[in-house]
């Protein structure tokens, strides 16, 4: 390395020392031999020294990129071509290093023949192609694509870059085509690549006819489908299938698969070449390419329907031909010309679908095919064809056993009026359903055939029906009465009655009226045609019944309400246990015979709703009778205070007599109340009278006040008198202002009956009734007011009236107070009847008293001598006159 450093700079000058150099590069430093060599190069050293002190070299086995950087120091001055010797020996020696190949095959490309270049580059391994191919571009492209290709799709960018730059685009062709590679076909068939046109006319045109495997021609049509190339590989597969007619190329222009691909690409991306290629290609899958093209995408049907007729599918012709043109007269003459039954069904179906039923069933019978027989039925009865329906039917009971086949044939005999076929059909074994037809044919009013029908199965309850709409009446009510049902009765019953046939309505009515659940029905048919006598005719006789019930009395009480009033309230007296009541009201009610409502809420136990009604029309239904058996008959206690307030506003006069009647449920008080309230107490004079029994204060109180109005002042004292409990202070005050002195001596009275006896006095003072005075003194029993009344009689000088008030108030007054008084007023006389009676009094209670006190002596001193009590001697003349006074 010192040597290099220091000489080899200077070899010019040291030219002469070769020896030296070759001693330096062979045994100190063996490595930098590229670098000598590149030195003595650039100064222009003898190629025979350089040569031979390369002949001495071996490259070092640690120092890998030994030639790499001999070949580059080489190259750098162009001179490769002296490194052939050394690069050929070491390739002798079989060496493994890349680098010696690379280095021979760039200068075999400079300095050799094309052709040996080319031989070197496609027979060796060794070299790089990538370097090489690098190196090749820029003297012989085309031996950089050789050597491209040597890297098995390691250069592939580098080749397709070469070629475009060059126009190998033939060599890229082939080279894709061998080279099998999906990604790469990716990459050159991009729209982005501008030599894309170039490129695939040379794969039609050389590189795929070329191909030799089949594999190759696969990746390359895929390759053009992946890109989205339809029109381009058009081109290919035609290429390959109709124009390359060379020895060997069977395996391509019969394969299945491109024959198929063509033909869809073409649907695809070429469709007005799709005819012809179906026509002249054999070998393709005519089904599954015939689907696509009559597909909505591609809407190719003349040429799926030429690939069908081709492989002999007449079906799928036919259903391209129907279901994608929409050509029934074109499918029907295809039928015609293929004449199968299967193709024939298919047409028919068609024509059924478009609503040509009558063509359809022509198409069928063709077929002999009834399986879409519940479609041809439903539109030949909507076109009204019952006709070819028949011939039809006919057919497909020799093929089918359906009991809708039977049916559909019986209506069409019906609706075709072919009765007489009819009845030899029935008399055949068959499937139809009789009930099921049956009514059908009821429905839709074909009698005639419905009564054939129901005659067959022996169904009276639908025979009579059928009679009712025919008009017989009475073969109606003998079905009817073999059928026994009442639905049928109600039936026949009903069309009677519209019939006016009144008397077989009415038989067959009886046959209803006993079930509850029918008998309005029944009502309502009648009513709503107007037949009120006719129906309460039916009702009459249908109470007559073993088995009537409370439904028809009820009924009939109903209609008598609203047709019949006369009748109405006989027939609820005669029947009215037997009556649905609270129902009979509501039509009463309803129809304002508020009569009948007071006497249907009698017989129903609400008395309180029958006075209510009495009440509320009593214009239409008041009796004093009626309301005096009803009233006591209430549950409610409140209605007889209501029926009070409705005497006092319409019947005031009997107002006392219904009170007297409910005497034992009133509240005397109450009514008396009620009654005042109104000013109204005369109008129950009598009743108060009969209640005063109970000494009830109110009562008495309106009772006084009655006298008191009436001025009866005897009736008012005795009831005073009598009856106590009432507020004798204010009658006392009331009556002692009144101008009659008897109603003042009444209130005196009362004043003395309320111990009130100075004010009681003092009013009969006022009164000069001192009768009255001296009486309430004595009731008194008070000492004051005697001798105050008698000091008020010696004043006013009534002497008389004084000595009557000494006999009054006899136990009141004091001797000596009475003394005095006659003795200042010259009174003797008047007093002496007085002085006589009380000292006889007091003599006799004297004695009485001596007598006692005799009797305890002697009981005291133990003397049994019974002392007889003195008998009283008779009575002084004076007492025995006052007591006859």
């Amino acid at each position: 390395m010192l040597l290099y450093q220091y000489h080899i700079p200077n070899l010019d000058t040291y030219l002469r020392l070769e020896q030296l150099i070759q001693a330096y590069v062979q045994r100190m430093n063996p490595k930098s031999t590229p670098i000598v060599v590149g030195s003595l190069l650039h100064l222009n050293a003898p190629e025979e020294f350089i040569k031979k002190l390369l002949e001495s070299t071996r490259p070092p086995a640690d120092d890998a990129k030994f030639v790499a950087k001999l070949v580059a120091e080489c190259e750098k001055v162009n001179r490769l071509i002296i490194l052939q010797p050394w690069l050929e020996a070491q390739a002798g020696d079989d060496s493994k290093d890349t680098e010696v190949y690379n280095g021979l095959a760039k200068i075999y490309v400079d300095n050799g023949t094309g052709k040996k270049a080319e031989k070197f580059l496609l027979e060796n391994d060794m070299y790089d192609p990538t370097t090489v191919g690098a190196f090749c571009e820029s003297r012989d492209p085309m031996l950089a694509v050789v050597a491209y290709k040597k890297a098995n799709g390691a250069c592939d960018d580098q080749l397709i870059e070469v070629t475009n730059k060059n126009g190998f685009f033939k060599d890229q062709a082939k080279y894709l085509v061998v080279r099998e590679d999906m990604d790469l076909w990716a990459k050159v068939l991009k729209e982005e690549n501008k030599h894309r046109r170039e490129l695939i006319d040379q794969v039609v045109a050389t590189a795929l006819p070329t191909a030799e495997s089949a594999k190759q021609v696969s990746v390359t049509v895929k390759a053009f489908m992946n890109a989205d190339l339809p029109n381009e590989l058009i081109e290919l597969l035609e290429r390959l299938i109709l124009h390359d007619t060379g020895a060997g190329r069977e395996q391509f222009r019969n394969n299945r698969n491109l024959q198929n691909l063509l033909i869809l690409t073409a649907i695809k991306a070429d469709k007005a070449r799709v005819m012809d290629y179906v026509n002249r290609l054999d070998n393709y899958e005519g089904p599954q390419i015939a689907k696509i093209a009559s597909h909505p995408e591609h809407k190719l049907y003349d040429e799926a329907f030429f690939i069908y007729k081709k492989f002999e599918m007449g079906v799928e012709a036919i259903q391209v031909l129907l279901q994608c043109k929409e050509d029934i007269e074109k499918a029907t003459d295809f039928a015609q010309n293929w004449d199968k039954p299967d193709v024939w069904v298919i047409l028919g179906k068609a024509q059924l679908d478009a609503k040509m039923t009558k063509e359809s069933i022509t198409s069928f019978l063709k077929a002999e095919d009834p399986q879409y027989f519940e479609e041809v039925i439903f539109a030949a009865k909507n076109d009204d064809l019952f006709e070819p329906l028949i011939d039809f039917l006919l057919m497909a009971r020799a093929k089918l056993k359906n009991p809708m086949l039977d049916n559909e044939l019986i209506y069409s005999y019906a609706k075709t009026e072919k009765l007489g076929e009819l009845e030899d059909f029935l008399t055949t074994k068959n499937n139809a359903k009789y009930p099921d037809i049956g009514g059908r044919l009821f429905e839709q009013k074909l009698y005639l055939a419905a009564k054939i029908i129901y005659k067959h199965i022996k169904d009276n309850s639908k025979l009579a029906l059928c009679y009712v709409h025919l008009k017989e009446f009475k073969n109606a009510v003998d079905a009817a009465n073999d059928a026994g049902k009442i639905p049928v009765w109600k039936e026949v019953c009903f069309a009677c009655v519209h019939a006016e046939e009144f008397k077989l309505a009415q038989r067959c009515a009886m046959h209803i009226v006993v079930y509850t659940n029918h008998l309005m029905e029944l009502c309502q048919q009648y009513e709503l045609l107007g037949y009120f006598d006719q129906l309460i005719e039916v009702l009459e006789a249908g109470i007559q019944l073993q088995r009537a019930h409370q439904g028809i009395y009820t009924q009939l009480g109903i209609c008598y309400c609203k047709y019949r009033e006369e009748s109405l309230m006989g027939h609820i007296k005669e029947c009215w246990s037997r009556l649905n009541i609270p129902k009979l009201l509501h039509a009463c009610r309803e129809n304002q015979k508020w009569l009948e409502v007071v006497h249907l809420y009698s017989f129903y136990s609400q008395h309180d709703n029958a006075i209510e009604t009495l009440m509320d029309h009593s214009a239409e239904c008041w009796s004093h009778d009626l309301f005096k058996k009803t009233v006591n008959q209430v549950s409610n206690s409140e209605m007889y205070y209501k029926a009070i307030e409705f005497y006092l506003e319409e019947q005031p006069l009997l107002l006392n007599d219904l009170c007297v009647d409910l005497t034992p449920k009133l509240d005397h008080s109450r009514v008396t109340t009620i009654i005042k309230r109104r000013s109204h107490l005369p109008l129950i004079k009598g009743y108060l009278l009969s209640v005063q029994a109970e000494d009830n204060e109110i009562i008495n109180e309106a009772i006084n006040s009655l006298f008191f109005e009436e001025e009866d002042h005897k009736a008012l004292l005795k009831s005073v008198d009598t009856y106590t409990n009432f507020d004798q202070a204010a009658l006392a005050t009331k009556l002692k202002k009144h101008e009659l002195l008897e109603f003042r001596r009444i209130a005196s009275h009362i004043y003395s009956v309320l111990t009130r006896y100075e004010e009681s006095i003092e009013l009969s003072k006022s009164d000069c009734m001192w009768d009255d005075a001296m009486k309430t003194a004595e009731i008194s029993k008070d000492k004051k007011l005697a001798e105050s009344l008698l000091y008020f009689f010696v004043e006013k000088k009534e002497y008389e009236c004084f000595s009557a008030c000494l006999y009054t108030c006899y136990e009141l007054v004091r001797p000596d107070v009475v003394l005095e008084l006659a003795w200042r007023n010259n009174l003797v006389d008047f007093v002496m009847p007085y002085m006589i009676q009380t000292f006889t009094d007091y003599s006799t209670q004297m004695s009485t008293l001596s007598g006692k006190i005799q009797k305890l002596e002697e009981k005291v001193e133990g003397k049994e001598d019974p002392v007889g009590e003195e008998k009283e001697g008779p009575p002084p003349l004076l007492t025995q006159r006052n007591e006859r006074a």
